[in-house]
């Protein structure tokens, strides 16, 4: 054997034996990480972090061509960092409301993948669930292309102590379930939430087929399956389907094609991190002439563009409102600290409900 090549092993038997001890290290900082995540609701995934510590990294590698491997190395390392983090999410619980299938339920494994889904009763169990620790986490619709603010939410938000830690847009596809054989020409009733009863209102008249409300749309895919009916249909999800052993009869047959849920994700304390950059802002205004365009004022005074401003009538007062903001940019800087000690002149309940970042689709 050369000399060089006993050299070389030397080398290579040294680093191997030091990297091994780092990659044990760098793990269990991935430990501390998830950690964190788990605590704020965060999703396992934040590209933009990962691309920054690539770039940060490669950039210490002089010799362009194997800066090409450091890179290739680096998208390894994470993955299996990701791979490693997942495997301990398999311990967190997700709140959501509805049953197996129900798009609440896709979204929450869609963004939490490998986490303990939780289906409650309704919105409120859901987030009750977070409350009083039976889970970490609650996914929670707030909007729908189609029909608009989801109340009930927004509402919990406002009255409660959860925070928002992301918004994510889920595309909506409804499709005609059936049993296995049955053709869409067989059908005489279809069940279905009212909201995707509505979004397919123009299919289901074309069709002829009577209808029939459900609390959400994979339950009208469950009573399907358990009946055996080929005369009955369900308007829900092609996972919905494949979950409870259904067809899919005919696909995407709601009305807009443009159908999409956007979920809040809540928990106990409030995430600060660098891809969350927009803000959501909740507050009530003194019952005085002007105070709503004062408070709007003073978020344009600071720099803030609104990108929705809604009203939600107070439950025990009647004719008073609050209103729900999303703003681009954070809050925590001095800009934004100056901005929400003006705006707690005007307002009578002034709450930073949390941060999101926008138009991350799931």
């Amino acid at each position: 054997m050369s000399n060089k090549l006993e050299k070389a092993r030397k080398i290579i038997n040294e680093v191997d034996s030091k990297m091994a001890e780092l990659f044990v290290k760098r793990m269990r900082a991935a430990e501390m990480v998830y950690e964190h995540k788990k605590d704020f609701g965060l999703p396992i995934l934040d590209q933009k972090r990962e691309d920054e510590v690539i770039s940060k990294n490669s950039a210490l590698v002089e010799d362009e061509v194997l800066k090409v491997y450091y890179i290739d190395y680096m998208k390894q390392l994470m993955s299996l960092s990701r791979a490693y983090q997942y495997r301990m999410q398999s311990g967190l619980r997700v709140a959501y409301s509805g049953v197996e299938g129900a798009f609440a339920h896709i979204a929450a494994g869609r963004i939490f993948d490998g986490a303990r889904r939780v289906g409650c009763k309704d919105f409120k169990a859901a987030y009750d669930a977070v409350v009083s620790g039976e889970c970490d986490i609650a996914v929670l619709p707030i909007e729908n292309s189609y029909a608009g603010e989801v109340g009930q939410t927004i509402d919990l938000i406002f009255s409660g102590n959860l925070y928002i830690n992301g918004i994510y847009e889920l595309e909506v596809h409804q499709n005609l379930l059936g049993i296995r054989g049955a053709r869409p020409d067989e059908i005489k009733r279809v069940m279905s939430h009212p909201q995707a009863l509505s979004q397919c209102h123009d299919y289901i008249n074309m069709r002829g087929y009577e209808t029939e409300q459900t609390s959400n749309t994979a339950l009208a895919a469950k009573v399907v399956a358990e009946t055996k009916d080929k005369t009955l249909g369900a308007i829900a999800s092609a996972e919905t389907a494949e979950i409870y052993g259904l067809e899919v009869l005919e696909a995407n047959v709601n009305k807009s094609g443009e159908n999409t849920t956007r979920f809040a994700v809540l928990s106990k304390v409030k995430a600060s991190s660098p891809s969350l950059s927009n803000t959501v802002l909740m507050f009530s205004v003194k019952h005085e002439a002007g105070s709503l365009a004062n408070a709007i004022g003073i978020i344009g005074k600071y720099g803030y563009s609104m990108t929705a401003l809604r009203s939600r009538p107070m439950r025990r007062h009647s004719w008073q409102y609050y209103f729900y903001v999303e703003i681009e940019g954070a809050v925590n800087t001095d800009n934004g600290a100056k901005m929400l000690e003006e705006l707690n002149e005007v307002c009578d309940k002034l709450k930073v409900a949390g941060s999101f970042a926008p138009h991350t689709e799931i």
